[in-house]
């Protein structure tokens, strides 16, 4: 006999938290759970219902800053604990911030475990400008949650309730990350030359990914490697403008890096991306886990990042990439130009990436670390 586990998550695009979710939801043992999903519908409702598992849609509005906040956190964790009683679930496991604050006072109304997924250091998408609210933030959903996830230990040591807390890193399905796909179509459709070394930076466009800081270092590299060409891959999956990508074109223009600077938008799947790439570069302030850096690891793309969040935890500097302090273009650029002169070393470091993406970062490892918490609770 199954037992039923009710998911929520509110986003209305497939994120980073969202696919993790998704891979989650797959690799459950299913003859011992039974996920159902609440959610706010769009892609990730179908995508769920692909694969099998019960869909509830239900709307989680937007708590901050609104007028109606009880009023609507009310009626909306009514609705995810009546879900909760009629699918029997024994607990529920929210996978987004909006999706926690609905979560915690709905458990506590069907009077079962709350399990919070937090995946970002902040309860916002960047540093908040109102510190203390975030950390009262934090206290609450701590003191409501039965268990804490953190996707890294990063994450972890910005939550007040350690002792609650379990890191279970993001994984992936590392056999649909075939390092021998081939990567000239990619080129080929965006002019890029088949034989130029490619250097690019994978992630939504927000500022605190760094593209910026990626076309400054560029900029560096092009005056050392002459045929270097670069690429600029995703795009604003949240229908989110606030004029950065119009900012990053005008940048690579001022660099003089026009013709040789790819921006491809939003992909849906990036390992052709990836398949097409010399080098990785990331560039994020702080990065919570960064999904791509497994990804690219996976295609046996070396990486260069700065080392700071939880990128350390999952680069092994000098093994799987190279790792130089955080927002020093500079230091970014004489990593990628010394990768670009040595095939070798990246052969090398991109079969190793490969073998700790496999060791550490895989789907089945996310679901057992999953499970044991079940188990537990």
């Amino acid at each position: 006999m199954t037992t039923p586990i009710l998911f929520l998550d509110h986003a209305p695009a497939l994120g980073g938290a969202e696919r993790s979710l998704l891979l989650l939801l797959k690799h459950l043992d299913c003859a011992r759970w039974q996920p159902h999903l609440a959610c706010t519908g769009g892609p990730l409702a179908e995508a769920a219902t692909a694969l099998g598992v019960p869909v509830q849609v239900e709307p989680m509005p937007r708590l901050r800053r609104s007028r109606r906040f009880l009023r609507d956190w009310l009626v909306g964790a009514r609705a995810i604990a009546h879900l909760a009683r009629q699918t029997g679930a024994v607990l529920i496991h929210a996978n987004t911030v909006r999706s926690a604050l609905y979560g915690a006072l709905a458990a506590r109304l069907a009077g079962i475990p709350f399990v919070w997924h937090i995946r970002d250091f902040w309860l916002s998408e960047s540093r908040p400008h109102w510190g203390w609210a975030d950390t009262l933030g934090k206290r609450l959903l701590c003191a409501g949650a039965a268990r804490v996830i953190a996707n890294s230990q990063a994450v972890a040591a910005h939550l007040p309730c350690r002792r609650k807390v379990t890191v279970v890193y993001n994984g992936i399905e590392i056999e649909r990350f075939d390092p021998a796909m081939n990567g000239a179509p990619f080129r080929a459709r965006y002019g890029i030359p088949p034989d130029a070394p490619l250097v690019g930076t994978v992630g939504r466009l927000r500022s605190w990914k760094g593209q910026d800081r990626f076309l400054q270092a560029a900029a560096q590299v092009a005056r050392a490697v002459s045929e270097a060409h670069f690429a600029v891959i995703g795009g604003s999956i949240f229908g989110v403008e606030d004029g950065y990508e119009a900012g990053l074109r005008a940048l690579a223009d001022e660099l003089g890096l026009a013709n040789r600077v790819t921006f491809t938008g939003h992909l849906d799947d990036v390992r052709p991306a990836l398949a097409a790439l010399d080098v990785m570069a990331h560039c994020s302030d702080a990065e919570p886990f960064g999904r791509v850096l497994i990804e690219a690891m996976a295609m046996q793309v070396p990486v260069v990042a700065f080392a700071a969040g939880a990128v350390p935890e999952i680069v092994a500097d000098v093994e799987t990439g190279l790792l130089v302090p955080p927002k020093d273009e500079t230091a970014l650029a004489e990593a990628v130009i010394a990768l670009l002169a040595d095939l070798n070393r990246r052969r090398e470091m991109g079969q190793r990436g490969r073998e700790r993406v496999a060791e550490q970062f895989t789907a089945e490892a996310v679901a057992q670390g999953v499970e044991m918490i079940y188990h537990r609770l």
